[in-house]
């Protein structure tokens, strides 16, 4: 901790009571709801909903029947968003995912939105599609909007991507370039549950759908919303700032990494250290702030 912060997780550090505190709560609640479902990585929650609240998306990668999907669904349920899932696959068309105008029977052209009109929207197994669908998703990732012919249509915020990839299975995949993954906010792994969550599940013999039936919505897209916008607006110190920028400069220069950090990602690094403070209860970005968040 630098000397110039004040110590974490004081009275004088935390937020005052009112709106920001009754958004507080509803996070605990959310983050409490969607472990409920998804058992045994509390972490990999926090940081989903740390890169949401940031503005981000998020990257699944990990092996199948880890939760992936689950996780997808428990996050947008409790958050009280629209959800849609398209499953990637090598005959998947750009028009699948962002929408076709058809022709209605009095000649007219109505535009038939894709899945991608929802706040949260699964891409599963995205490495399967061919680098042309999966492009379609770079325009509406940056700037929540996608452009069908000469029309371009904005997509209800919030806007979130998770997309979900097998780092194992490569048969029939086509690697996401580097200008895709660096769309990406976070790239997050579930690993398998401890032993005692993994025995739970098994005893209670209960099915995701199951769990996801009983998962409640805490929040609305309207409060989702105002936590993004609240992120925004923590302040970042000069000191802070500059220990996250000396370390985005060293993976610029250190000869053991292929490619450094971009501009991009030095922006996006320190919105999610914006949103962990925030998720904690904090109204100011620590340096562990930084450094929890420095290996997504």
């Amino acid at each position: 901790m630098l000397d110039s912060d004040p110590a974490p997780d004081t009275p004088s550090g935390r937020q005052t009571p009112g709106k920001d505190d009754e958004l507080r709560t509803a996070l605990v609640e959310v983050e409490r709801s969607v472990l409920e479902v998804v058992r045994g990585n509390p972490d990999t929650v926090r940081l989903a909903l740390a890169a949401i609240f940031a503005g981000g998306h998020v990257l699944l990668e990990d092996v199948p029947g880890v939760g992936k999907t689950t996780l997808a669904r428990a996050l947008a349920r409790a958050l009280g968003c629209s959800f849609s899932r398209v499953q990637f696959t090598a005959d998947l068309l750009p028009s699948d995912v962002t929408g076709v105008h058809v022709l209605e029977p009095n000649g007219a052209l109505r535009f038939k939105k894709g899945p991608l009109f929802a706040h949260v929207v699964l891409a599963d197994e995205i490495n399967r599609a061919s680098p042309k669908t999966q492009s379609a998703l770079l325009e509406a990732m940056a700037e929540g909007q996608v452009s069908v012919d000469d029309e371009t249509l904005l997509l209800p915020p919030p806007f979130v991507v998770l997309a979900t990839q097998n780092p194992v299975e490569h048969h029939g995949a086509y690697p996401l370039p580097e200008s895709q993954l660096d769309r990406f906010m976070v790239c997050l792994t579930l690993g398998y549950p401890p032993a005692a969550d993994e025995r739970r599940l098994i005893v209670q013999n209960r099915t995701a759908d199951d769990a996801l039936n009983h998962l409640a919505a805490v929040l609305d897209p309207t409060s989702v919303r105002a936590l993004m916008a609240q992120v925004k607006s923590l302040p970042l110190s000069d000191v802070v700032a500059g220990y996250l920028l000396d370390l985005v400069t060293a993976t610029r220069r250190h000869a053991a990494v292929e490619l450094g950090c971009s501009p991009r990602g030095s922006i996006a690094w320190a919105a999610l250290c914006r949103a962990r403070a925030v998720l904690q209860g904090r109204a100011f970005v620590l340096p562990d702030d930084v450094k929890a968040t420095a290996a997504v």
